[in-house]
């Protein structure tokens, strides 16, 4: 999915749109070593607590996110990142519609 903007200065913002009570998500990057993915939530939708096996960067580009970590609640704005560490449970909640870029790196 990368390939057509590969070598392109591009706005993450503008890669994903929102749909109505629904998450939308575009790969930029999937390889063994790790991926990047854009997400875009409608207001108030959620991904329920789960865990990863790797770290994993999530970077709010719009809008407001609350990330819960190990339980602890995280309101999170455009321009504000958080590091997930592996195997720590986590759940994420659109507090408006909002777009966020997550970066799982595997390995070790």
């Amino acid at each position: 999915m990368e390939d057509d903007i590969k070598g392109k200065v591009f706005k993450l913002k503008d890669l994903v749109g929102f749909q109505e009570e629904s998450i939308v998500s575009r790969t930029i990057v999937d390889r063994p070593e790790g991926t990047i993915t854009l997400f875009a939530f409608d207001e108030g939708q959620a991904l329920s607590e789960h865990s990863a096996p790797y770290d994993a960067l999530v970077t709010v580009v719009e809008g407001r996110l609350e990330v819960k970590l190990g339980g602890k609640p995280n309101e999170m704005h455009a321009g504000e990142s958080i590091i997930m560490p592996a195997g720590v449970p986590h759940a994420l909640r659109a507090l408006s519609q909002a777009k966020m870029l997550l970066v799982m790196v595997r390995g070790s």
